[in-house]
């Protein structure tokens, strides 16, 4: 008997035709936004209070090393909590946490509490928001609502950006915090009244003890190994680059950043939508490149059009992360996805956090433009040193990271089978 395949998702109408998706797009678009506004404002805010380049870096990027802490005792729960309950919580958690930032007199260790906090109930969002993803749209979907997401991201930042310069001017860098935690609030009412009651993927007790095992069964393969160390080190150094475009130019850094995000969203929407996947591989390694190269240029002092063009190239070298995750995906059990994806976010969101800590201390002792030429060589060394473990690999090293995941899962107990909505 023949067998009828599936229609392969192309087009943008097909994606925001699948049920959810829109919904969930406009959570992580609300977050996102959320986030930049009330990170710009946060970093104005210390920088003003202590002219420190690391202590404003820290305070933009900091949450970050809660996702180490987060990723190994919280990850498990990615796959076993209702993702429309933890979505909301989630966003709930970062509203509350936004707002008392905003308070007067705040000291800066609660400051930094507060950012730390924050940081560890992230380190959930990535696998219940990507495990959602995973879940709503067909495996070849995947890469197509990915980089849309991606390119949520892009529009969010160079609209943040400059939405949070302007509200930095206009309100004061607290105001701005508080309107980044009203974006977090309708983030939270979206997913709660947007997004279908569904059953957790895996069942079972999220705990500590389970968070190990799926990381440990995660990281059991050579092949995910050197995918996830490529998705999160050259990208964190190259934030930590990004880091310091306050203390680099603190009068045009909202139009570096947003810059920034200009380039990632014009490189996430070529490689999702129109680079044909025969094409893919051959690009994966030159795009990883071009991620770091081109901030070379600082070294020079450039003149800030110079800067701007540095800064839209190297950021469309984001896109790789792209191809690296779909590869990911095609390697990975999908009763284990939620917690991949999570374990990726937290790694990349920590690695960004170690980045700007790096890039601040050097420029602390240097300046702001050497530390950038320094971290974009550190990212250029670390590429390469990880090209030839991912080129492309046999069906035999596919087949077997995908059978070590699912062996993992089985000998460690019942990961959860899936199951239908509530």
């Amino acid at each position: 008997m023949a067998t009828i395949e599936a229609p392969v998702m192309r087009t943008y109408g097909e994606l925001f035709r699948t049920p959810e998706f829109t919904p969930l797009f406009t959570v992580a678009s609300a977050q996102v936004a959320a986030s930049t506004v009330s990170g710009l404002a946060l970093g104005t805010l210390v920088y003003g209070a202590t002219g420190s380049p690391l202590l404003s870096a820290l305070s933009m990027f900091g949450s970050s090393f809660a996702q180490v802490f987060g990723a190994t005792v919280l990850l498990s729960a990615a796959d076993r909590l209702p993702p429309r309950a933890a979505m909301t919580a989630l966003a709930l958690v970062h509203c509350a946490g936004t707002a008392a930032l905003a308070v007067p007199g705040l000291p800066l260790w609660a400051v930094f509490a507060v950012v730390l906090g924050m940081g560890l109930a992230a380190s959930l969002g990535g696998g219940v928001r990507f495990g959602l993803l995973n879940e709503i749209l067909p495996r070849d979907g995947y890469l197509l609502g990915r980089s849309v997401l991606s390119m949520s991201v892009g529009v969010q930042q160079i609209v943040g950006f400059v939405a949070g310069g302007v509200l930095v001017t206009a309100l004061s860098p607290r105001g701005t915090l508080l309107a980044g935690a009203g974006l977090y609030l309708v983030a939270a009412a979206v997913a709660r009244w947007g997004l279908t009651a569904r059953a957790p993927r895996a069942q079972g007790r999220p705990s500590p003890a389970e968070t190990w095992r799926i990381n440990r069964a995660l990281w059991s393969s050579g092949l995910r190994r050197r995918l996830y160390l490529a998705l999160w080190v050259p990208n964190g150094l190259i934030v930590g680059c990004e880091s310091l475009y306050v203390a680099y130019d603190s009068r045009h850094a909202g139009l570096l950043f947003g810059c920034a995000a200009a380039g990632m969203l014009a490189g996430d929407t070529l490689m999702g939508r129109f680079v044909p996947k025969r094409w893919r591989e051959r690009l994966s390694a030159p795009l990883r490149l071009l991620l770091a190269v081109p901030y070379l240029v600082f070294l020079l002092h450039p003149a800030l059009p110079v800067a701007v063009a540095a800064v839209v190239l190297a950021s469309a070298g984001y896109s790789a992360s792209l191809l690296l995750q779909e590869r990911l995906m095609s390697v990975t059990p999908e009763e284990m996805s939620g917690q991949a994806l999570g374990l990726q976010s937290s790694g990349v969101l920590t690695m960004q956090g170690a980045g700007a800590a790096i890039a601040g201390a050097v420029a602390q002792f240097t300046s702001p433009a050497a530390a950038m030429g320094v971290m974009a060589v550190a990212s250029v060394a670390v590429t390469l040193a990880l090209a030839p473990g991912l080129r492309a690999g046999t069906a035999t090293e596919v087949r077997s990271a995908t059978v070590t995941g699912a062996g993992a899962s089985r000998r460690t107990g019942p990961l959860g089978t899936r199951r239908g909505r509530e």
